[in-house]
């Protein structure tokens, strides 16, 4: 028990170290605020004041949010009026524990408190049907959430309800007779998002609270609420939007959500005669270039750290930019290199994993990689299906569900908890070059430095034609075990042939492949194991059938980015 402590201490000592300052500041002060749990001092303050006598704003008719475009039909509002809502493949009936949903994951909760199934109310045929049943709904939550307290009141779920209220509100409130109230919860929810701004976490979390300053700024026509979100965006961009147009927290599925943030706070700025954030437009077309460039041939994106894949629809109204032109496209600011083509489709994590400070969302994957043949994925990442913490959580962000290698069973990055990272491995591309007949990208971490002997892992990708190479160096001092993984989408259109110094050991497993929260798929995984003395090379040879491909046939739910965290 002593040793479990100790060595969780050591591990909790060696995360902080990659926090600023400002970010321990902020999170003691926003834990203050918070407490204590069953009355919170801020809250309690905030709903003292006195709530302005003037009129609400609005937003401008010309303004359709990104989430009213695909509201239609998703989730069934037939369902939630019957109280039943399903959220991560899961459909729960609130029943006697009501808006508290005990049994459900957190995640889940925060699902029924963003509020987003009120989309598909404002998008449903039957006007008059849904403006009475949210009311009805309305009522019920407002009585049982008290203000501030507990997951409803996250600063995160208070940011997209609060968006998702602003954008609903002509459809299902305005006129109503919970207009008044809706109005009242519209400015606490102002005070609150902005008292609980998350500097703590930084990333989509400080943008999602961002967001919702401007759109109740100018919902309730309080410029002196807008100025300061315009202005932490304008501060923001530069940080969080890599000089390649990349997210800085390396999530494809992320990027897409913050890109789907930006181009609504934009067209709402527009809609409404107001300056632009600036650097707000360069960044949009940075980040659709950066997505455009980062697209499977489905269509959809790599399922690279927490990712999942992000819908059709929703791509479509991102508006992703072309394809670069050639066979090898270089994102070097956020570590990714893609090498497309008709046959082979490439895309590896040759950098960081995460900002030192941001680690929430971080898989141990440096190296790894997802490949399509004839468009569609053989090789595929295990993605992310859950968030809850646990043994399924820890398996999904360690090294072993991705097509890396190991050494001596340490993961690079030493993942630990729901959304920590100690130690972190750094990426760096070495070379990538196509010479007209072979493209070839060399890539290394250091994550392993830390074990005995100091190993450095090299990986070479090779890709000609319907076959790729893969070149593993491992460098270092003394005897160590090296274990190579490829995860595999159904059928038998890829085979994998190793061969290194001595005896090579290659097991077969089925595995289990997300393609979002909840929504899984039967795969398999290669393992290739060996021991001995460094330094040593491994050679994979991937060869793909010319017929008879299968793919990675998982999908996720009709709008799978809705209510991420």
């Amino acid at each position: 028990m002593r040793r479990d402590l100790v060595g969780h201490a050591l591990l909790l000592a060696r995360t902080t170290k990659n926090l600023r300052a400002s970010q321990v500041a902020h999170r003691v002060r926003l834990r203050a605020q918070r407490w204590p749990p069953r009355r919170p001092i801020a809250a309690s303050l905030i709903a003292a004041l006195p709530t302005p006598d003037r009129a609400i704003a609005g937003w401008p008719d010309g303004f359709r949010p990104l989430d009213l475009q695909l509201a239609e039909g998703f989730p069934s509002p037939e369902e939630n009026a019957r109280g039943r809502f399903t959220f991560l493949a899961d459909g729960r009936e609130l029943g006697s524990g009501g808006w508290d949903a005990p049994g459900a994951s957190r995640l889940w909760r925060y699902h029924l408190h963003y509020m987003e199934w009120a989309w598909s109310f404002a998008a449903h045929p039957d006007r008059t049907w849904a403006r009475a049943t949210f009311a009805d709904l309305w009522r019920s939550w407002a009585a049982a959430t008290p203000f501030g307290r507990g997951d409803p009141w996250s600063p995160y779920v208070a940011s997209l309800r609060a968006w998702a209220l602003c954008g609903t509100y002509d459809a299902l409130v305005a006129g109503s007779q919970i207009q008044p109230d809706v109005d009242a919860s519209l400015r606490r929810h102002a005070r609150f998002v902005r008292l609980h701004l998350e500097h703590d976490v930084g990333g989509n979390h400080l943008l999602k609270n961002l967001k919702a300053l401007v759109g109740l700024g100018v919902f309730l026509g309080e410029d002196a609420l807008l100025g300061p979100a315009v202005d932490g965006l304008r501060r923001q961009i530069p940080i969080q939007i890599l000089s390649d147009g990349g997210h800085y927290e390396r999530s494809p599925s992320y990027h897409c959500q913050v890109l789907a943030d930006l181009v609504d706070v934009q067209s709402l700025l527009v809609a409404t005669g107001r300056p632009a954030v600036p650097g707000l437009a360069t960044a949009v077309d940075a980040m659709r270039t950066w997505l455009g460039a980062m697209l499977m041939p489905d269509g959809d994106v790599p399922l690279l750290n927490d990712s999942v894949l992000v819908g059709a629809d929703r791509l479509a109204l991102l508006r992703p930019g072309p394809r670069p032109a050639g066979r090898l496209t270089v994102l070097p600011a956020s570590g990714y290199v893609v090498v497309p083509g008709p046959a082979l489709h490439l895309v590896a994590a040759v950098g960081d994993p995460c900002p030192p400070d941001l680690p929430a969302h971080a898989h141990a994957d440096c190296l790894s990689f997802e490949l399509a043949a004839g468009g569609r994925r053989v090789v595929v990442d295990t993605g992310t299906s859950t968030y809850e913490p646990g043994a399924r959580r820890a398996v999904e962000r360690s090294t072993p569900a991705h097509n890396s290698l190991t050494v001596d069973g340490a993961d690079q990055t030493e993942v630990w908890g729901t959304f920590r990272a100690a130690r972190l491995a750094h990426g760096r591309l070495e070379r990538a070059d196509d010479d007209g007949a072979v493209v070839t990208v060399v890539a290394s971490h250091d994550g392993y430095r830390r074990l005995p002997g100091q190993p450095v892992h090299r990986r070479t990708w090779e890709v000609a034609g319907t076959e790729m190479t893969v070149v593993d160096e491992v460098v270092g001092e003394g005897d160590h075990d090296v274990d190579s993984f490829v995860h595999l989408a159904p059928g038998d259109a890829v085979t994998v042939e190793w061969t290194a110094p001595g005896d090579v050991a290659v097991t077969e497993a089925t595995a289990v492949h997300a393609t979002g929260f909840g929504h899984t798929v039967q795969g398999r995984v290669l393992r290739a194991g060996w021991h001995g003395p460094l330094p040593v090379i491994f050679r994979m040879e991937l060869r793909v059938a010319a017929a008879g491909l299968q793919g990675f046939a998982g999908s996720a739910a009709s709008d799978p980015m809705r209510g991420t965290v």
